[in-house]
């Protein structure tokens, strides 16, 4: 499934105060207004560097958005404890021990809802 957040944030720009399907709201609850979890997956296999963790979330999870959102996101993150940055030339981005917790977090989070919904 190829998500492509610039056009769903397109679509619902144009939708009366982003009505649109059903469907079309939910992938984009679940990609772009979160895409803290999909950040904090690549940097716990690996640090990575803002333009590698654009690239992945691209390449692994099929989810287009610009880079400028990556930016904010990985602002957030790394302001809150989620992440952390290191390294000279490129900043590296590293998960914490509390970005570890609030991952495992969300994951029980969006399980019991699939359990609950199916």
């Amino acid at each position: 499934m190829d998500i492509n957040i610039l056009e769903l944030f397109k679509y619902f720009r144009q939708k009366d105060k982003g009505m649109g399907k059903p469907l079309e709201r939910l992938k984009y609850s679940i990609t772009l207004n979160n895409l803290w979890l999909y950040i904090i997956k690549l940097v716990k296999e690996k640090p990575m560097y803002s333009r590698e963790i654009h690239k992945m979330i691209k390449e692994k999870f099929n989810i287009k958005t610009d880079i400028i959102t990556v930016y904010s996101v990985l602002y957030r993150l790394e302001k809150g404890g989620y992440i952390k940055r290191s390294g000279n030339y490129r900043k590296y981005y590293e998960l914490t021990e509390k970005g570890e917790k609030e991952f495992q977090e969300g994951l029980k989070f969006l399980e019991n809802i699939l359990i609950i919904l199916k």
